[in-house]
């Protein structure tokens, strides 16, 4: 078997959805060929711990887990936090509004920690894996981000050992949708940007989670970019009896909301439905599972839909699972930022996969409309589409009524993570050569 190397800071028991992409490769590369050897923090700051993914970890894999110094602690104590408390990306604050202590470390983030605040991993890494590949040499090396310190620490091993190198991206770099909030001066914003032309320029394949990402990575750097999709394990898919579904009306929506995921359009639809309809005020459950901004609490106070919504904290993915199975509706919601036409998130093929209706919130000519058409599994509305909202939650209520609310799931396999593998190891084949 071909070896290679996998460098990458999220990793079982760390959950989120940081975690899925490279695991479930990590799983099928032995039946393409592959032997994969993980690198990764001993102590990263983990969003969320989820001990059930580590089923999906190959018997017998090498895990190379190294310390990592962040500088969460200090940001901790500016920010009043406990040293317990977790960090999210992308949050102003679950439980209240970000205070000048907040505001000044996102911009010592932005300014100072370049490109993440993972950059201290950077030299000890290079260093340590440029003797360790010495010893034990491989014939490829991944990189997954973010956080982008993957990619450098990847590039400092390109330049020493000129192993053959593929950049994963999950998210973009400079494009990514809080970019905007990080506050950098402009020589901070001139770095980032240098960082990243270097690893678009430097890395024999660059993966990219969806084709309008591709399409803007090639306004940065004129080449090739490999569109590899996120997807649904068929482990995870399980049997369930119908019988089992919830009994309300239920719109579900599985993983963090931040504020640039708040689905106002479905806050103001509701309110106006649930003024015209008795009935579905006596049938619809609205759960949200994972953190949940404040600035989305406020919304649905304002619209007075608190008696409806019900909050649920992380669940392990094998539950979520049973969650997405269980619901009515799941609620897809993509993030309200000028890149929204390229966000594809990670859930939206298991919730292709799980069969329930999904209800999108987003461009009707991005990346997730278009595989949610070519798939016939829901209904897409406008950020501010409220009469198209209405008109698309009305349909699949009068469907769940007369019993008749379910999905096609069309080209369903073309998702799946075996087959997605198989397309990495085509490109790992490609630059191994």
């Amino acid at each position: 078997m071909r070896k290679v190397l996998v460098i990458t800071y999220y990793w079982p028991p760390s959950g989120g959805a940081g975690v899925q992409r490279w695991l479930k490769f990590v799983k099928y590369l032995r039946d393409f060929g592959w032997e994969p050897v993980i690198y990764t923090p001993e102590n990263p700051e983990a969003p969320a711990i989820d001990y059930s993914l580590q089923k999906d970890i190959p018997e017998n894999l090498t895990v190379i887990k190294r310390r990592i110094w962040e500088p969460y602690s200090l940001y901790k104590r500016i920010t009043g936090l406990k040293q317990d408390e977790k960090i999210k990306a992308g949050f102003l604050s679950e439980k209240k509004k970000p205070s000048f202590a907040e505001n000044l470390a996102v911009r010592i983030r932005g300014n100072l920690f370049i490109p993440d605040a993972r950059k201290f991993w950077i030299k000890p890494s290079v260093k340590f894996l440029t003797e360790y590949l010495k010893e034990n040499p491989v014939d490829a090396i991944v990189s997954t981000g973010p956080p982008h310190s993957m990619h450098m620490i990847a590039l400092g091993i390109k330049k020493r050992l000129n192993i053959p190198w593929l950049a994963d991206f999950r998210d973009p770099w400079t494009n990514i949708d809080f970019y905007g909030e990080l506050k950098l001066l402009k020589v901070a914003d001139k770095k980032h940007h240098q960082m990243e032309k270097s690893v678009l320029i430097k890395s024999d394949a660059v993966s990219v989670i969806s084709r309008t990402m591709a399409i803007d990575f090639n306004r940065l750097v004129n080449r090739q970019y490999e569109v590899i999709t996120n997807g649904f394990d068929e482990d995870d898919i399980i049997s369930f009896p119908e019988n089992e579904k919830d009994e309300k009306f239920s719109i579900v929506h599985i993983g963090s909301m931040n504020h640039a995921r708040n689905p106002i359009v479905l806050w103001r639809a509701l309110s106006e439905l649930l003024k015209e309809n008795v009935e579905l005020k006596n049938d619809i459950e609205i759960k949200l599972v994972g953190p949940v901004d404040i600035s989305v609490k406020g919304f649905i106070e304002k619209y007075k839909l608190d008696d409806f919504v019900t909050y649920i904290e992380y669940l392990p993915h094998n539950e979520s699972v049973i969650l997405q199975k269980k619901a009515q509706v799941l609620l897809l919601v993509i993030n309200n930022t000028p890149n929204a036409n390229m966000v594809v998130t990670g859930k939206l093929f298991e919730y292709i996969a799980s069969g329930t209706p999904i209800l999108c919130i987003g461009p009707e000519n991005g990346d997730a409309a278009e595989i949610i058409r070519n798939t016939e599994t829901g209904l897409i509305s406008g950020f501010d589409d409220v009469e198209k909202m209405k008109i698309n939650i009305f349909e699949y209520y009068y469907k769940f009524k007369d019993g008749s609310l379910d999905t096609k799931s069309a080209g369903l396999m073309n998702f799946s993570r075996k087959n997605l593998t198989k397309k990495i190891v085509g490109l790992l084949d490609r630059i191994a050569k």
